[in-house]
């Protein structure tokens, strides 16, 4: 076997013949003499020295475990399943290995008898997946890695005969060169032929090194992960920002949340220890919204527009800028804004929807969070959602799953949706349906004596909207790598992974994207951004698109390392009502990092208090971090300092310009001057802090966004991070991804809603 196959994760090769020798009819000498040397109690090779049972051991069938394999930076890496997994896939294995089983909370299906793994809710090429029971490991490995399933079987066997028979030192031949050395049952050894020295190895000293070999998962160091558990309290769709990456390691959206997602059911595991054993907390489901690929890919063509105007010049920093920055451009123009928006609407709903078929039990609400750009999309569609009364009798209703509703109750849906239904009754009077309409031209609405401004927003919804329905009409919601084959047998209907990711219908949605995006008119009207404004003070900023709607109400909106206020500010909204909420959301939560240069606060935009500070996050630990405590420390020492010196100066000057004794004030009844004097100095000093509940009280004036309560967080800094804010700065607009203070935040959130109690751990 050749170091290829073994760590590599291709497909297995067939199973190979073996030659099983003893090492005393081995020629002196020869490699078996090698091999007897390397073993030797004076031995500095890798390999540990284990003492050797007296009595000869009884043969157990070996205990297996499921692992798949992640690629990482050209490199593949071999990753344990769960205890609870990796038994589902040793009870499918034993059956026949016919079904699919759902492994990772659900979140990825596993084909047992291809050994594939696919994601269910995101494009992901299928990585492989072993049934594993036999581990090497060379000098220059750090983890022990699975051999191969037909290679561990024809070990295992030797392994059985050499138990059974208890006879040891037998060397095992393989046509492809390999030999494994069975010394005896804690020290077995694989030494690389000749001619593949050179590839193991880089120095001579190196080449004759073998590797060990272990035999169970049992006998090797490795994290086994807990399973999740089955229970889901809640849903988090996590919307990302500016580019493909989410942080300074380059990670894509999904990768970002998986660490997210761990930290959350490690806080759970801490912070609702109570809640778990209960049978209260179950655990929180995270899943990541990419729209960055539908932008930039095929579908528009515009990362094709730009490279043609692009300066040849320092080209890996136009590359940057051309796959990252410019989202900031392509979210205000009107053809972009509307693809970026209908993309994550999509996007969310589809992934809603197809939550939903894989857990019909979910009772819990959603929520949505954000990170830079995506929590300014976030923003904007929850500002245009629409609440609409009547929408649990509809969802009750089996008549209204009818795809082809009435005519006139289209088109007056489509107008009150535009905020045009004083044109209806004209519309009718000409019997116009939404088809026809449709096929009207400006002209022939110009001559029904509809205005300018109406005549365009009724052209931009039909044009955006009608090609849109028909490309979404036929979404399977099935994981990407199990969908049906496509009719098409062309190689277009697969994806560069060979998984039938696109249909026909999905590969026309493409092409109409792109036709708009090349051929459509840029439409800059400006409407109300809907903050709760009066007509006197309209802000102004927003392009004229179609906001889609979401198929649920969102609990909480969670934005981290938000512009909203600054893109709300350029829009030309200078104050927000305090009256104001979200439509269909009443609760929203502004994270952001005190060094973060791209998050604006939102508080200050409706209370008018220029020191109203900001809600410090309690570290996951509790308190503040030790450095803060200390800074806050000397602050009140100076302050003290500085009262005391004050005080001391005021008494001497009041003692030097006071009056003669005739001329004080009279004593009153019942008290003396002195009394007076004292009593006047606690009066002074009771007054002048505010108590507690007052300052309670002017904290949660801060409107109705987040339902009354705080709007903006700030993360505590890391002691490091203080040193210079500077050299942090963008590492801070980052580091929500792995934040646990942030994603206790969230957690203290959801479960107080729940009403489960939060319980601080002791350190």
């Amino acid at each position: 076997m050749s170091q290829g196959s073994m760590e590599g994760g291709g497909p297995s090769q067939p199973a190979p013949t073996i030659t099983v020798q003893h090492l005393s009819d081995s020629p002196p000498g020869g490699q078996s003499s090698l091999a007897m040397d390397e073993v030797s109690p004076s031995s500095t090779s890798s390999f540990e020295m284990i003492d050797v049972e007296s009595a000869p051991p009884t043969y157990q069938m070996v205990q297996p475990h499921w692992f798949y394999c992640r690629r990482a930076d050209d490199k593949d890496s071999w990753l344990p399943f769960s205890l609870e997994d990796s038994g589902k896939l040793e009870e499918s294995f034993a059956n026949g290995g016919e079904a699919v089983v759902a492994v990772e909370g659900e979140r990825y299906d596993v084909r047992v008898k291809e050994r594939k793994r696919y994601a269910v809710y995101w494009e992901q090429a299928p990585s492989e997946v072993r049934r594993c029971t036999w581990f090497y490991k060379g000098d220059k490995d750090i983890k022990y890695l699975p051999y191969p399933e037909d290679f561990s079987s024809r070990l295992e066997d030797a392994y059985m005969i050499a138990v059974t028979l208890d006879e040891w030192k037998r060397k095992l031949e393989f046509p492809t060169g390999e030999t494994v050395i069975l010394h005896n049952p804690k020290l077995i050894m694989q030494y690389q032929p000749i001619a593949l020295q050179e590839q193991w190895a880089s120095t001579p000293s190196e080449q004759t090194r073998p590797r060990t070999v272990k035999r169970g998962v049992e006998s090797i160091v490795v994290e086994i992960p807990e399973g999740e558990p089955e229970k889901i309290d809640h849903l988090v769709f996590m919307v990302h920002g500016i580019g493909p990456a989410c942080d300074l390691r380059f990670r894509s959206i999904i990768q970002c949340v998986n660490d997210f997602r761990s930290a959350s059911l490690s806080l759970l595991g801490s912070h609702y220890k109570r809640g778990q054993e209960e049978g209260l907390v179950g655990r929180v489901e995270f899943l990541p919204v990419n729209w960055h690929s539908a932008l930039h890919g095929d579908a528009t063509g515009v990362d094709e527009d730009i490279q043609k105007i692009t300066l040849p010049s320092i080209s890996r920093l136009r590359h940057f800028t051309n796959d990252t920055l410019l989202d900031l451009f392509f979210y205000n123009s009107p053809t972009y804004c509307q693809t970026i928006v209908d993309t994550v609407a999509a996007e969310v709903n589809r992934l809603h929807e197809l939550f939903r078929q894989r857990h019909p039990g979910f009772t819990g609400e959603v929520s949505v969070a954000g990170h830079s750009l995506g929590s300014l999309i976030l923003f904007d569609l929850l500002t245009n959602q629409r609440t609409e009364p009547g929408r649990a009798e509809k969802e009750e209703d089996p008549a209204c799953d009818d795809p082809c509703p009435l005519a006139c109750d289209a088109l007056e849906q489509a107008l009150i949706q535009l905020g045009l239904q004083e044109h209806l009754a004209t519309l009718q009077r000409e019997h116009l349906d939404m088809d026809s309409l449709a096929l009207c031209q400006e002209s022939d609405l110009k001559e029904l004596g509809i205005p300018l401004g109406p005549r365009k927003k009724i052209l931009t919804f039909i044009r955006r909207r009608c090609p849109m329905e028909d490309g979404r009409s036929g979404t399977v919601l099935l994981a990407p790598g199990l969908q049906a084959p496509s009719d098409d047998p062309s190689p277009s209907g697969n994806d560069h992974h060979g998984n039938p990711f696109l249909s026909a219908t999905a590969q026309q949605q493409r092409e109409y994207i792109r036709a708009l995006s090349t051929t459509s008119a840029v439409d800059y009207e400006y409407f109300d951004v809907g903050i709760g404004q009066t007509n006197g003070n309209i802000a102004k900023g927003q392009v004229s698109i179609n906001y889609p709607q979401l198929a649920f109400h969102p609990q909480t909106f969670f934005a981290f390392g938000s512009p909203i206020g600054m893109f709300l500010t350029v829009r030309g909204l200078k104050r927000i009502d305090p009256n104001y909420t979200f439509p269909t959301c009443k609760s929203f939560y502004n994270i952001y990092h005190p060094f973060d240069p791209v998050a604006y606060r939102i508080e200050p935009m409706i209370v008018s208090e220029d020191d109203l500070e900001p809600m410090l996050i309690p570290h996951h630990k509790g308190r503040k971090r030790m450095h803060l405590e200390l800074k806050d420390s000397l602050t009140r020492m100076s302050t003290d300092l500085k009262n005391n010196v004050l005080g001391s100066l005021r008494t001497a000057w009041q003692s030097f310009t006071r009056l003669p004794a005739p001329a004080l004030p009279p004593v009153e009844a019942g008290g003396t001057t002195e009394e007076n004097v004292l009593s006047e100095g606690v009066h002074e000093e009771v007054e002048s802090p505010m108590s507690g509940e007052e300052v309670e009280e002017r904290q949660i004036k801060v409107g109705m966004l987040n339902g009354g309560r705080r709007i903006d967080y700030v993360l505590q800094e890391k002691p490091i991070e203080s040193f210079n804010e500077y050299l942090f700065a963008i590492q801070s607009h980052l580091c929500y991804w792995e934040s646990e203070d942030t994603a206790l935040l969230l957690l203290k959130e959801i479960y107080d809603k729940l009403g489960v109690a939060f319980e601080q751990p002791l350190l």
